[in-house]
């Protein structure tokens, strides 16, 4: 499929409803409102087409953009990549997923990561400790640098509550998953998560609430998370 096909198809897809409540998440023209099922129907289609994610993502199209994320090869992404697309991610959704979830399966991301926490830039930062959560789950323990977790713990228990506010929300998740994941440090992110308690993140005109960290490992944990590392995070 060209990106000329591609479009079209997303207009025609395009669902009032579902723009109406992803524009009240942060997402703004131009889109068209396509439900991430009907995306995944195009992926089925296309499989994995890196040239032609690029194209998507540089649209600035959201839906686009997320359909980049899921028919790209993560693997054929450069740095400058990622930092272009990172500088993209003008919402939550694609800078919290798409990128993270990309920047993760890349090979690059704990270098992104890492700059991308520092940044002082909302996007950036959330995509950076998004991208350190999803990288929590994928990667094994033994190749892990726990010192470097353990202080990213530190961190979080220390500055969450006077961050930026989606960064607030993606240190939270941070926590969750080196609690889920990371089962040398499983105790610590239980004591940080208690620690932090509630974290508050305006969420605009939505219900959407920020998990309680402790809990919400307990729950993943039961599941058998800390024993089973995923194999991707993409979705």
């Amino acid at each position: 499929m060209t990106l000329q096909d591609v479009m079209a198809e997303l207009e025609q897809l395009g669902n009032p409803g579902t723009k109406k409540i992803l524009t009240k998440h942060g997402a703004r023209e131009p889109f068209f409102g396509v439900k991430v099922g009907d995306l995944k129907k195009i992926v089925k289609k296309i499989k994995v087409d890196h040239a032609l994610a690029l194209e998507l993502y540089a649209t600035g199209n959201s839906d686009a953009m997320y359909l980049a994320a899921l028919i790209c090869d993560p693997k054929q992404m450069s740095v400058d990549d990622l930092d272009r697309w990172a500088e993209g991610a003008y919402w939550y959704m694609i800078a919290e997923y798409s990128v993270a979830w990309v920047a993760a399966e890349s090979g690059h991301g704990f270098e992104v990561a890492r700059r991308w926490i520092d940044s002082g830039q909302e996007n950036y930062a959330s995509a950076g400790w998004a991208t350190l959560g999803s990288l929590l789950a994928l990667t094994p323990n033994e190749e892990l640098d726990l010192k470097e977790i353990q202080s990213l713990l530190d961190r979080v228990n220390k500055t969450i509550h006077s961050e930026l506010n989606r960064v607030r929300y993606t240190m939270n998740g941070f926590v969750i998953a080196v609690g889920s994941y990371v089962e040398p440090l499983h105790t610590e992110a239980i004591a940080v998560a208690e620690a932090i308690g509630k974290v508050e993140v305006y969420t605009g005109e939505t219900s959407c609430k920020v998990p309680l960290a402790a809990p919400y490992i307990g729950k993943a944990t039961a599941r058998g998370s800390l024993t089973k590392k995923k194999k991707k995070v993409r979705c």
